[in-house]
């Protein structure tokens, strides 16, 4: 079996000014579980710890940024950043058309995303929920629904 890398697609996933460390390691051990290609931290660093019990942070690239700026100077070519935000500008989860290569880019619970973030982003999704999610939750169903759909826009 030929594969086109083209078709193929990638995408990472990352946090903003994360929280705590818990968060991150959940995250990316469905990161790792869910075939994600590379790891990101914006802001406060990423610190090994108990959650993540698959050690996603050796198996898969890890970046670390800090600042939005740099991040965002240095996304893959070609990919499309998806910040992932309760706005009213966002589309919803449910509807909403995967980037065959891009970036999720989640804040942390108590702040979410920077003004930037949200305003350079190329897409903005969020899926119902009667109050915010633990971001490690959010970015594990952002992943599970891509790979649900697997079909995806440019």
């Amino acid at each position: 079996m030929k594969l086109d890398n083209l078709e193929q697609g990638f995408f990472g996933i990352g946090i903003q000014n994360g929280k705590t460390p818990e968060n991150l390691g959940v995250l990316w051990r469905s990161a790792q579980n869910m075939s994600a290609s590379f790891i990101y931290t914006i802001g406060n660093r990423y610190a090994k710890q108990a959650c993540d019990t698959h050690k996603a942070v050796g198996a898969m690239p890890y970046f670390h940024y800090e600042t939005f700026e740099d991040f965002y100077e240095h996304l893959p070519k070609g990919a499309m950043l998806v910040g992932v935000e309760l706005t009213e500008n966002a589309e919803a989860l449910e509807t909403f058309t995967h980037p065959r290569r891009c970036v999720y880019l989640l804040g942390a619970e108590d702040h979410g995303l920077s003004k930037e973030a949200i305003e350079k982003s190329h897409f903005l999704v969020k899926f119902q929920s009667t109050l915010s999610l633990n971001v490690s939750v959010a970015g594990s169903i952002i992943m599970y629904d891509r790979s649900s759909k697997s079909k995806f826009s440019t």
